[in-house]
């Protein structure tokens, strides 16, 4: 006689409730029971938040845009004039081979990295 016999065990729950009827097709069918509603809910859940989300950032825009008409006019005023030419010479100007290494003041108490 074998060790372990041939029959499956059958619980002793009904098998005529949804659950055991779900599992015992869940392994004929996986896709059709477990991947195509995950795969639904993805998609309606895609539907079903696209309205949120743009309530967020119209909400975003509008914040953005009560900027009131003085604000708006005064924004350009006290600008300065850009010329690349001018800031290319600047930059030439300065001597960035010449330098040297200092180290930042560090807090009472706190570590300097230092051995």
């Amino acid at each position: 006689m074998p060790t372990f016999s041939a029959k499956k065990f059958l619980p002793s729950t009904n098998d005529r409730t949804i659950g055991a009827i779900y599992r015992r097709n869940l392994s004929k069918h996986p896709f059709i029971l477990f991947g195509l509603p995950f795969i639904g809910t993805i998609i309606a859940g895609s539907f079903f938040l696209t309205p949120a989300t743009a309530l967020r950032y119209e909400k975003h825009d509008r914040k953005i845009k009560q900027l009131t008409q003085d604000e708006a006019m005064g924004l350009g005023k006290n600008r300065r004039k850009v010329d690349l030419n001018e800031e290319y010479y600047k930059l030439v100007a300065k001597d960035i081979d010449n330098w040297e290494q200092k180290r930042v003041e560090r807090l009472k108490g706190e570590h300097d990295g230092r051995l």
